[in-house]
């Protein structure tokens, strides 16, 4: 049996107040079809996802982003899978 595996990264807020945390956890173990968890904001707004979901999510949001200019530094980041 495997662990979920976390993903997260902290992004600045533009009024320099602090940061906002993204986690989003993977358990592909999980038995509802919902293996990926999004979490924005210290969980405030969260979405479960289905693999399909997620890859779209991913998908229309990269597409989005791309539209507004170069990538800031703060994404510029190696993001390491963590246990917890």
């Amino acid at each position: 049996m495997t662990t979920p595996t976390f993903y997260r990264l902290r992004a600045p807020n533009p009024d320099g107040s602090t940061s906002t945390a993204v986690s989003v956890r993977v358990d592909p173990e999980r038995p509802d079809p919902y293996p990926v968890y999004l979490a924005v904001g210290g969980g405030r707004r969260r979405m479960y996802l289905t693999p399909d979901e997620a890859w779209a999510l991913w998908r229309c949001l990269s597409e989005a982003v791309a539209t507004l200019g170069e990538p800031p530094d703060h994404i510029r980041t190696r993001v390491d899978p963590a246990r917890r």
